[in-house]
């Protein structure tokens, strides 16, 4: 009976120490649980907090590139807008270069034209004094009227062929001038299909516009009639046909 209490006892003991042990490792393992929990937590917001950070450096890196990229654009536009001003003003001082030397070649025409033309007249006149001073020692001038009347026709188709040349050399120079500005033109509407960005289709767009106003003015051009004839040199009216009698010195178509 003492040996059943004695066992008893010692069951209840065991039992003891086996729940305490238990308890003793359940609470260690809470305590780990709870560890390792937090050290979970603290990893995960340790994470956030660097994955914010990232975010926030990158949203900064972005906005830099994103002002960088519209600084260069407008730095790229202003440039283009100075640039096309800058062709703007090149054409218009070549269009009046051209201009001015189309006006002193024309004036130089001119001035050869009246020389010529003087020229003829004195020697017409020296030509008439001669003849005249022959046909009244001879009694006849039929032979001065036709040499003077050749001399007048072949002076006038002279300076008629000299303006015609004049004209058409203008001419040529405008188409071809017109043909480059055509050819620059559609090179430029090429380029700015095949631009790749915005400040590149920004510089072609004001380089075409000025092309443009160019192939304009080069129409324009031709399209008032071409050149004018050289002031000085305007066709010489038809001479009235001569009805005195052969061999009057008098004569005022002589």
């Amino acid at each position: 009976m003492a040996e059943e209490k004695e066992s008893s006892v010692l069951f209840s003991l065991k039992e003891l120490m086996s729940l305490e042990e238990d308890r003793i490792a359940k609470e260690e393992a809470d305590a780990q649980a709870r560890e390792d929990e937090a050290r979970r937590a603290r990893e995960e917001a340790e994470r956030q907090a660097r994955e914010e950070e990232e975010r926030r450096l990158r949203e900064e890196e972005e906005r830099r590139r994103q002002e960088e990229a519209r600084r260069r654009e407008e730095e790229a536009r202003v440039e283009a807008v100075k640039q096309a001003e800058i062709e703007r003003s090149r054409a218009e001082q070549e269009q009046r270069a051209r201009m001015e030397a189309l006006a002193a070649q024309q004036e130089h025409e001119r001035k050869l034209a009246e020389l010529a033309q003087d020229k003829g007249k004195k020697k017409l006149k020296i030509a008439v004094g001669s003849i005249l001073a022959a046909a009244l020692i001879g009694g006849s001038v039929t032979g001065f009227v036709v040499y003077r009347n050749n001399q007048r026709a072949a002076e006038e188709k002279r300076v008629a062929e000299l303006e015609r040349q004049r004209i058409q050399e203008q001419l040529d120079q405008l188409q071809k001038d017109l043909k480059a500005k055509e050819k620059r033109e559609e090179e430029l509407q090429a380029s700015l299909k095949t631009a790749k960005s915005d400040a590149e289709r920004a510089v072609l767009k004001a380089q075409l516009e000025a092309a443009q106003a160019e192939t304009k003015k080069a129409r324009g051009a031709l399209g008032s009639g071409g050149p004018r004839p050289a002031s000085g040199s305007a066709p010489a009216p038809k001479a009235k046909p001569c009805n005195c009698a052969p061999g009057d010195p008098l004569c005022s178509c002589l």
